[in-house]
């Protein structure tokens, strides 16, 4: 009988392989999400979408890997890591067809349609390795059990490795299609050099041809598939200026001269709209914050969560206040500063919000929480908690403002009340008002603070008074929930708003502008 020690030593480049092919899995899936998100947006069923589909994947590459490793004579490890290779490396090259044919099936069912069309086949030959490598590291029934627990040990530790590598390195670095092409050309040479390995179980005369055969294949396509990310619409209405992808998205400035408008956005979501000729601010939710200087005059410093293009930091400069801000993406604060001619006035930290929240020592006048586009929700910016955080950086006059996109449905939108009764968890005094009020889906503003905020007050002029009272509305918070760390149900509640809120904007700017 083979000492255990011994067979691992003679089976090193079985193990390798696994290593390498258990960290392939993983790249496949966290990057399966930066693929989907600028057509679906970063959501929870995308990530849903892509963990589900990588474990069923997986389950049938164990059944059928394990069924062929006890079958199969005439091929080997070699082809089966060649055809995910191939599989892999067209990945990028049918994820715009495969995006535009599913969009008519909604958000949620078109999200996981395209995750199960576009990631199933690699992470399925990618599952089959397990099971044939075992079958191969296993000399004798005896030994069975510690071959199976060493070659998943093996590759799990390389899907530990991998995940580390691309999250902390490679994708700071690489675009995610020419991560996924490196990815399937890479695990082609892998497979020549197993068919070599595999020569006392299989002749290179019959295990080398399939996989040459199939390597040649992929240098064929590699540059159909590394011209295919240059989607171009016929329509030149809107024009691109800027496009960089990030660890958080897709961040691009889109003008649309005829109309004079420029946009920055993040994968499907507007996050900040100027004019081009002047470079002023378009959007009617940021015009109603500009008046809570008014409200509460000798404001001094605020804080801007969520910077976008800096229009609210530059409106409050007007007004001598200094307004340090806040922004997860160094590609937006890029952007803001390059396309719209954002000059900070105070700090700039670039961060998640909730860990640097809880670094800031400084008090404010005024927070303004601005990160709830109509993509993606980032719930865990809008909790009791971070409602707690947040109030003890305001000062004790200060107020605390915050956007919010959705549907009114006469004050009784669940998701607005949501907000309201979170908000009234920690603020004894909240204001609601609507920014287009002839509109279905809207941008929401809500003030809240320790004291009454009166807008009737004469430091706001008449018509500023007029205006902002039309805009004023009441919300009924029965209907919502309390949003806590532990229990956060808005991304469900806001379903429809996402639904319609994605398709305003690809009627308006068409699907080829969001398809990678």
């Amino acid at each position: 009988m083979n000492h255990p020690a011994s067979n691992v030593l003679g089976n090193a480049w079985l193990y390798g392989t696994v290593f390498l092919t258990g960290a392939a899995v993983m790249v496949i899936e966290l990057l399966g999400t930066r693929l989907i998100a600028p057509f679906y947006g970063a959501s929870l069923y995308v990530w849903t979408s892509v963990i589900s589909v990588t474990l069923i994947a997986l389950a049938l590459g164990y059944f059928v890997g394990g069924r062929w490793a006890d079958r199969a004579e005439k091929t080997g490890l070699a082809l089966i890591i060649a055809l995910s290779g191939i599989l892999t490396l067209v990945i990028p090259w049918i994820t715009g067809p495969i995006l535009l044919a599913t969009d008519p099936l909604g958000l949620r069912m078109g999200t996981f349609v395209s995750t199960l069309i576009l990631f199933t086949p690699s992470l399925f030959t990618l599952g089959m390795i397990g099971p044939f490598a075992v079958k191969l590291a296993t000399s004798s029934l005896d030994a069975v059990g510690a071959s199976a627990g060493s070659i998943y040990a093996v590759s799990t530790v390389g899907s530990v490795i991998g995940t580390l590598f691309l999250g902390f390195y490679l994708f700071p670095q690489v675009g995610s299609r020419e991560i996924f092409m490196g990815l399937g050309i890479a695990l082609l040479i892998l497979a020549l050099g197993v068919a070599y390995f595999e020569r006392n179980r299989l002749r290179l005369t019959i295990a080398l041809p399939p996989v040459v055969l199939l390597a040649v294949i992929g240098v064929i396509l590699l540059p159909y598939v590394a011209g295919s990310g240059n989607h171009f619409s016929n329509d030149d209405t809107y024009q691109t200026q800027f496009e960089q992808e990030s660890l958080y998205g897709w961040v691009r400035v889109i003008d649309n001269p005829a109309e004079n408008f420029r946009f920055l956005t993040v994968d499907a979501s507007t996050i900040g709209a100027a004019s081009i000729s002047h470079g002023e601010n378009v959007l009617t939710y940021q015009k109603i914050v500009g008046l809570i200087p008014a409200l509460a005059p000798n404001m001094k410093r605020a804080l801007l969560v969520g910077q976008g293009a800096g229009h609210m930091a530059m409106t409050l400069k007007d007004h001598g206040i200094i307004t340090d801000t806040l922004e997860i993406d160094p590609a937006v604060a890029q952007a803001a500063r390059d396309y719209f001619d954002f000059i900070p006035t105070g700090k700039t930290i670039i961060g998640d919000a909730r860990y640097e929240i809880r670094q800031l020592k400084d008090t404010y006048d005024l927070v303004i929480l601005d990160v709830f586009t109509g993509g993606s929700e980032p719930v865990h910016l809008l909790t009791v908690e971070t409602m707690v955080q947040l109030h003890a950086l305001l000062s004790d006059q200060g107020i605390l403002a915050l956007n919010f996109v959705g549907f009114l449905d006469d004050g009784n939108n669940a998701a607005l009340a949501s907000v309201a009764k979170t908000l009234a968890q920690v603020f004894p005094h909240q204001q609601a008002f609507i920014s287009e009020p002839d509109n279905a889906l809207n941008d929401f503003i809500f003030l809240a603070s320790n004291h009454a905020i009166n807008i009737e007050q004469e430091t706001l002029g008449y018509e500023q008074r007029h205006w902002l009272k039309q805009r004023q509305i009441r919300l009924n918070q029965t209907m919502g929930t309390l949003l806590t760390d532990n229990l956060n149900p808005l991304e469900q509640l806001q379903i429809r708003k996402s639904e319609a809120y994605r398709r305003l904007v690809v009627d308006s700017m068409g699907l080829d502008h969001f398809v990678r």
